[in-house]
C-alpha cells in the first residue's frame, strides 16, 4: 500500500523517516518563508510543528505567500496554516501560537521540547530576542534574514551569522546580538545580493506599533529561503548528529 512518504523513504532510509515523524519543529512566522518552509517540513514527514503568528492574511500576502488564498484573507495566519497543513497529512500535530513574541510571551514558546527551529519573523526587536532565547535554551535553529529587494536567487546563501554581508536586516540583528555578547555563529540564510534601488520601497506607513515601509519582493526568493530553511532543518533531524554544526560553517 502506497503512503505519501515512500519516496522519501526512498532517499533518506526508515530510520531517518522515524525521526522526522517523532521530531518538534517550531517555527516563528509563518509568512512568506515560514509558510513554504512548514509545508515543505509536512511533506517531507515532519508531523508534530508548532506555529507561531500574530498577524492575518491580507490581500498583499497573496504574492509570496503559500497558505494565502482569496478564501483565507482575514483569517489568522495560524488557523490557515493548520488548514493546509492537515489537507496535507490529516494526521499531522499542529500547536497553534497567535501571539506577537516579546518578553512577556516568548517563555510560552516553550512549554513544549523544541528539537529544532525555524526563525522566519521580520520584526527586529522580536527577531534578536527570538534567536538569543533558542541560544540561551540550547535549541538548534536556523534563522531566515532579508529576502525582500533581492532578485538574484543565485545569491542566496546559507552560512553562519558572522559572515553575512550586503542584507540590513542581518547588520542590525548583528549589532544587536554583539552588544549582548551572543556568539554569531549559528546558521543563517540569506542573500549577498547588493541592492541600493530605492524604487521597491513603498511610502511610509503607521501599522499602529510603529512607523514602516513595505518593501517589494518576490515569491520565487522568499519561497527559497523558506525551502533552505526547511532543508537544514531536515539534515539536522535526519543526521541526529552532537557534531552536525562543526565545521560546517
Amino acid at each position: 500500500m502506497q503512503s505519501m512518504n515512500d519516496r522519501t523513504r526512498l532517499l533518506l532510509g526508515k530510520t531517518a523517516m522515524e525521526r522526522l515523524k517523532n521530531a518538534h519543529v517550531l517555527i516563528a512566522g509563518v509568512g512568506a518563508v515560514g509558510s513554504m518552509a512548514a509545508e515543505a517540513l509536512v511533506r517531507s514527514g515532519v508531523c508534530h510543528l508548532t506555529v507561531v503568528d500574530f498577524d492575518t492574511v491580507s490581500v498583499s500576502n497573496l504574492n509570496r505567500q503559500i497558505f494565502a488564498t482569496t478564501a483565507a484573507l482575514n483569517q489568522p495566519k495560524v488557523k490557515v496554516a493548520e488548514e493546509r497543513l492537515r489537507l496535507i497529512n490529516p494526521s499531522v500535530c499542529i500547536r497553534k501560537k497567535e501571539l506577537k513574541i516579546s518578553a512577556q510571551t516568548i517563555e510560552s514558546l516553550f512549554d513544549e521540547p523544541i528539537d529544532f527551529a525555524i526563525d522566519a519573523i521580520d520584526s527586529l526587536n522580536a527577531k534578536t530576542l527570538l534567536i538569543e532565547a533558542f541560544l540561551q535554551k540550547k535549541i538548534p535553529f536556523v534563522s531566515a534574514m532579508g529576502a525582500a529587494l533581492k532578485t538574484d536567487m543565485t545569491r542566496v546563501r546559507l552560512s553562519a551569522m558572522k559572515k553575512t554581508i550586503e542584507c540590513p536586516l542581518a547588520a542590525f540583528v548583528r549589532k544587536r546580538l554583539r552588544r549582548r555578547g551572543v556568539d554569531l555563529s549559528f546558521p543563517v540564510v540569506w542573500s549577498d545580493e547588493c541592492v541600493s534601488d530605492k524604487k521597491h520601497l513603498a511610502p511610509i506607513e503607521e501599522t499602529g506599533f510603529a512607523e514602516r515601509r513595505a518593501m517589494g519582493s518576490v515569491m520565487t526568493i522568499t519561497g527559497l529561503f523558506g525551502l533552505l530553511c526547511a532543508h537544514e532543518t531536515l539534515l539536522f533531524l535526519t543526521q541526529n548528529e552532537k557534531s552536525f554544526y562543526d565545521g560546517r560553517f
